[in-house]
């Protein structure tokens, strides 16, 4: 999740004065929960964020690689005969999840490439450019979510 959670580590806060935060990633009541994923092109340095306003699911997780094909892969590589994607070890795009595998390979059909993928494995997203070129980004903001 996105938003104010608490931190277990230390900042300096004037004493009385604590800065607000949840303790947990529950939706929020009033404004809802959100879900982002994101793709990264290494290659170009651009990225493209989707954010789901529901659950983060392996159909979600594919259809913003879809969009982000239609909308930017595609115009930038047009004679493309596959697609890598490295991807968490974890949630939607698990390495075990059925799912995923079931709806990449439709899109797979459906844009005619190739797509091959490499899972970071556990503990490792650190390593996963779009952490450090996006998502940390949209934290410090606060744009997805709260």
């Amino acid at each position: 999740m996105v938003g104010p959670f608490a931190n277990k580590g230390r900042e300096y806060q004037p004493k009385g004065e604590p800065e607000l935060v949840r303790t947990h990633d529950f939706a929020d009541k009033e404004l809802g929960k959100v879900c982002p994923d994101g793709i990264y092109d290494v290659t170009d340095n651009l990225g493209r964020v989707s954010v789901g306003v529901d659950h983060d699911t392996a159909q979600f997780a594919v259809e913003s690689i879809r969009r982000w094909w239609n909308h930017m892969g595609a115009p930038c590589y047009p004679h493309a005969k596959a697609l890598l994607i490295t991807a968490d070890g974890g949630g939607s795009n698990s390495s075990r999840n059925r799912l995923w595998k079931v709806e990449l390979q439709k899109l797979a059909n459906k844009i005619g490439l190739a797509i091959y993928v490499r899972h970071f494995p556990p503990g490792t997203s650190k390593w996963n450019k779009i952490e450090h070129r996006m998502f940390c980004i949209l934290r410090k903001t606060g744009e997805v979510g709260h």
